[in-house]
């Protein structure tokens, strides 16, 4: 059932988390988490800048970053690089303890140490790097993970949660050295840059019918580069991505206003009462009224 308490990924129009990760002063942060508390079960897209490091304890995850699909099975772990837009979804209790923090808190930028072992792993072709101890050095990365996870229970752990990052880079230095050869940045930019003005466009007219063509006019490329865009980063349609995003704006006025049904349904795209109702229920599980009542 909705319920207000639940957790939700804070992001802006471009999906950049807006939540700070830590403070300036130490850019780290960590949770412990279960997928299936947040809102529809999923950890909704986003991206950051920091880095983040996720350890599934239980259950099983289904990650979706850049344009690759992962399960991650109970006792594996994934490195998220920066400015990675990803989401996580699972189909029952997920437990998954993270972290996320700046690269900078390990060295700082133009230092010899950033520019030769933290600069080259952010730009490199590496989105995501799956831990499932099929060798040793797998297997000690997970160990460091755990390591870090369980020092923030104690307190004044600073030095020593940094000195165990740093341990936790070193060998993900070592194992993305292939690709580090290429760097993706400039790449990489283009095409998030690209997929944030599509997604701009749609958060700002959802509201009315929108056009294949419209969406290709908006970055001057095709229409067939436009959906191979949206089905290698959000492996989804335009179509399904709208309509989605229009259920999830009529479940906010169901609870934020006294609206009926039907005027929400209108003022969020939907031309027909059935329709809107049937998509609903199929992503929520209920109703607009039963949504509304609980």
């Amino acid at each position: 059932m909705p319920d207000s308490s639940y957790p939700k990924i804070s992001a802006d129009e471009t999906f950049r988390e807006t939540v700070a990760h830590g403070s300036n002063e130490y850019p780290f942060r960590y949770y412990y988490e279960d997928i299936w508390e947040f809102e529809l079960h999923t950890i909704d897209w986003h991206w950051h800048s920091e880095v983040e490091f996720i350890l599934v304890e239980r259950g099983t995850a289904y990650l979706l970053a850049g344009c690759k699909r992962y399960v991650l099975h109970e006792g594996e772990g994934v490195f998220i690089n920066s400015r990675v837009i990803h989401r996580l979804e699972c189909e029952g209790s997920t437990v998954i303890p993270n972290i996320v923090f700046s690269p900078c808190l390990l060295a700082d930028e133009g230092s010899l140490i950033y520019e030769k072992y933290i600069e080259p792993v952010i730009n490199s072709t590496n989105g995501c790097m799956v831990f499932t101890r099929k060798n040793s050095a797998e297997q000690k990365i997970i160990f460091i993970m755990k390591e870090i996870f369980d020092l923030q229970s104690e307190s004044d752990n600073e030095i020593k949660t940094v000195s165990a990052l740093l341990e936790l880079w070193r060998l993900i230095y070592e194992i993305s050295a292939p690709a580090r050869q290429v760097s993706s940045q400039s790449t990489t930019s283009l095409t998030r840059s690209r997929l944030q003005m599509i997604l701009q466009y749609i958060h700002t007219n959802y509201a009315r019918q929108i056009t294949l063509d419209e969406l290709a006019a908006v970055i001057s490329l095709s229409k067939s580069s436009v959906l191979e865009l949206f089905k290698q980063y959000l492996h989804t349609s335009p179509v399904n991505y709208l309509i989605e995003y229009r259920l999830k704006c009529a479940a906010r006025l169901l609870s934020d206003t006294e609206k009926s049904v039907s005027a929400i349904a209108a003022d969020t795209g939907f031309e027909n009462i059935g329709y809107f109702c049937r998509k609903f229920k199929s992503l929520f599980g209920m109703t607009p009224s039963e949504y509304r009542k609980n």
